[in-house]
């Protein structure tokens, strides 16, 4: 399979996919070469792909994925605390944000003005 059925198939640019092989995220396993150095990828890469998309969409970096594939393969222990680890990661994160979103309603409640200049209170409202 071509780069560009790859791409369309996993929904992906070409150039994310050149730079994954870059970063070590696509393996040799992938990918076959052609005669002509093009590169034919097996059908297992649009499974692997979607992986590494979800992988991503929940908060995972790409160093974190190297790092998952460089331990070529882990135990479900080790998968385990992995995952709980992220979850971690996203409970604090929203624990921010919270704390961040009550802190900005407490900002609406002040006579806080920009008007005279950023941070400024309004000292002649009573």
């Amino acid at each position: 399979m071509k780069i560009s059925e790859v791409a369309q198939r996993v929904e992906l640019p070409i150039s994310t996919i050149r730079y994954y092989e870059k970063m070590g995220i696509i393996t040799d396993e992938y990918i076959l070469r052609e005669q002509n150095n093009y590169r034919n990828y097996s059908s297992e890469i649009l499974d692997y792909l979607q992986v590494v998309k979800n992988c991503l969409a929940v908060g995972f970096t790409i160093n974190d994925i190297k790092s998952m594939i460089s331990l070529k393969g882990i135990s479900k222990e080790e998968q385990a605390r992995i995952i709980k680890e992220k979850i971690a990661e996203i409970e604090a994160a929203q624990k921010n944000l919270e704390n961040a979103k009550q802190t900005l309603y407490g900002l609406l409640q002040t006579d806080i003005t920009c008007e005279n200049g950023f941070g400024k209170y309004d000292r002649t409202v009573s």
